[in-house]
């Protein structure tokens, strides 16, 4: 049964055009409420709330619904292993040793050797960016004790301080290796990455002269993941942490997190075309078996924005602009229609949450053509 709308104060009657809702279109406002944009047509000067419609009933009506309303997007993705990486030389020498490509690389084990003595992977976010020795302080200092103490070495605190307890236990680390027992570690004798890693591809061969600055290898993270180039537009979707559904080619789903978001520039396909801004996403597999078929491959992937659940809608088009400001609706009841407020919530897929006094699952609204 629909309900009563809200009765407001006398106010002037606006004619109604048979076949239109209304006269020109006056109000064209562009909304991004959830990053849709949204187009609100209103009437001509505006409606007033409690105003009766006058004449004749409107074109069309619809029902307001109760429904789950997401703001949600699909995008083409690359499976693969994410972001990648290139580890970039800062000694110089001859390499003498490099791995093998899609090889998994620990902590502790050599990324590659120049001169024969290696160049090591241990865990942190912070690159390597200077020498470390005794008097030195910062975080990068507790990154390497708290990789030092990982592989069982033992004697220091864990702290930003590298003191001479420190640089014993470097000097015993520097013996394990087959390095001179110095106590220092020298800039590019690690490379720092958050977890194992996984080589990618080799920028170099095995008896290449390297000095610093020259490119070795590129390497990823090991765990499967996809990788998405978002328009700007889209940016609401790429939250870090946020859930995402992916679609795999045999057409099965399986759950991710967004792990990494980026901005990137794209240079024009062809000259003098401007350069394009996008982002890019991360996406981590919470179930990396359900990949172990694919290699690499295009899939979907789904983000989702916002979520209402059992929310009443409408079709944004029902929606009028009223004189005193603000959205409003046609109720028809029967052979009369009178003009009643709306509070708007979320947009999606040309439906709009709305709420307010009069408006209940089943209420008749009015629609234009």
């Amino acid at each position: 049964m629909a309900a009563t709308a809200v009765e407001a104060p006398a106010v002037e009657r606006l004619p109604r055009r048979r076949g239109r809702r209304g006269a020109a279109v006056a109000a064209v406002a562009a909304l991004v409420a959830g990053a849709a944009v949204v187009i609100w047509l209103g009437i001509a000067g505006g409606r007033s709330s409690g105003d009766a419609a006058a004449n004749t009933l409107p074109p069309d009506t619809t029902q307001v619904t109760r429904r789950t309303l997401k703001d949600a997007h699909t995008a083409d993705g690359e499976l693969g292993y994410g972001t990648t990486s290139t580890a970039t030389s800062r000694l110089p020498g001859t390499l003498t040793y490099l791995p093998d490509t899609s090889a998994r690389i620990t902590r502790n084990q050599p990324l590659y050797k120049l001169n024969n003595k290696p160049v090591t992977l241990m865990y942190g976010h912070t690159p390597a960016y200077r020498n470390l020795a005794a008097g030195v302080e910062g975080p990068d200092v507790k990154q390497l004790e708290q990789n030092l103490r990982a592989l069982g070495y033992s004697g220091f605190t864990v702290d930003e301080e590298y003191t001479e307890s420190t640089a014993t236990a470097v000097k015993r680390w520097q013996e394990d290796q087959g390095l001179d027992e110095t106590g220092v570690v020298e800039l590019g004798r690690v490379v720092f990455a958050p977890a194992a890693i996984r080589i990618a591809g080799l920028q170099a061969a095995q008896g290449d002269p390297v000095a610093p600055g020259q490119r070795i290898l590129s390497y990823t993270e090991t765990a499967k993941a996809v990788t998405v180039q978002l328009d700007t537009a889209d940016q609401r979707m790429a939250k870090k942490g946020a859930a995402v559904t992916v679609t795999l080619p045999d057409d099965s789903s399986v759950g991710g997190h967004i792990s990494e978001v980026t901005t990137v520039i794209q240079p024009g396909e062809a000259q003098g075309d401007d350069p394009k801004t996008k982002v890019e996403v991360v996406v981590t597999l919470d179930n990396q078996k359900a990949a172990d078929a694919y290699m690499l491959a295009s899939v979907d992937v789904t983000f989702t924005a916002a979520e209402r659940k059992n929310v009443l809608t409408v079709p944004v088009a029902a929606l009028l602009a009223l004189r005193e400001g603000g959205f409003g609706v046609e109720v028809v009841q029967k052979d009369t229609s009178r003009y009643v407020p709306v509070r708007t919530g979320l947009f999606s897929d040309g439906s709009v949450e709305i709420s307010g006094d009069g408006i209940a699952e089943g209420t008749t609204v009015g629609m234009p053509k």
